[in-house]
């Protein structure tokens, strides 16, 4: 019998794969998704909504200079520039269709957005894994779904995901009013810099009647303070609390 509530972890068979942009689709000022196709697509398995790939983007040249999994990890051929990587969700895949869809937050700076912002279809990227799963049970009666801009690709697939019964309050933060998505939920969403904002809305939001879990993903060190303001503070059961920071402020 299977504990009620328990967090089921899926390990993948890690692949590297070589994709080929197929459409590129400007969803808000923030953010374009990227359909990626390719014969590497095939078997291709993402368990959870907030699964991560690595992506790899081209280097200067244009070569996309990826690397092969040895026992100890990822090896780059000697004498090339490894390509950039960064994590991102898989927010849809149709293997009938054999595509990957990626969303990816224009944000002015680093190799990610710089890259989404020219994609135009032909173009190659290379994406490993996942390499796991962490599936959250869906026989919570509440979820409570709380990110910014890089999370809502996560939370719109839980979303279109989630049983019809179970209850969501879901807490957005984007940087402007334009940047807001059509979710299977409705969303309170709160704009970067205004008041009240996102961390005040979560410390206040009364606690939900029923076993609810708790997702939070935004900078890495302020979901360390929110997952302390949940458990800590709050007394919610570590347990079902999951932050995780999907991104760093030095790091972009």
């Amino acid at each position: 019998m299977t504990e009620r509530h328990a967090i089921v972890r899926v390990r993948h068979a890690l692949r590297m794969r070589r994709l080929q942009v197929s459409r590129v689709r400007q969803l808000t000022p923030h953010m374009v998704r990227v359909t990626l196709v390719g014969p590497d697509l095939d078997g291709f398995v993402s368990a959870a909504p907030d699964d991560h790939v690595k992506v790899f983007f081209p280097v200067a040249d244009g070569a996309l200079n990826l690397p092969t999994l040895g026992p100890e990890g990822p090896v780059y051929p000697e004498g090339v520039e490894p390509s950039p990587s960064r994590d991102y969700t898989p927010r849809r895949y149709d293997a009938a269709a054999g595509e990957l869809d990626i969303d990816f937050v224009l944000h002015g700076e680093g190799p990610a957005s710089s890259w989404a912002e020219r994609a135009k279809p032909g173009d190659m990227l290379g994406v490993g894994g996942p390499r796991g799963s962490m599936v959250v049970p869906d026989d919570y009666d509440h979820y409570v779904l709380v990110g910014d801009a890089t999370a809502l690709p996560a939370i719109g697939r839980w979303l279109e995901q989630m049983r019809p019964d179970a209850k969501a309050t879901v807490l957005v933060e984007v940087p402007s009013l334009d940047d807001r998505q059509a979710l299977a939920r409705d969303a309170q969403w709160f704009v970067t810099g205004t008041s009240p904002g996102l961390d005040e809305a979560l410390a206040s939001l009364p606690i939900p009647e029923g076993d609810t879990f708790w997702w939070v993903a935004v900078e890495s060190s302020r979901a360390r303070a929110l997952r302390s303001l949940l458990v800590e503070q709050r007394g919610i059961d570590k347990d079902w609390v999951k932050a995780t920071g999907y991104w760093q402020a030095d790091a972009l």
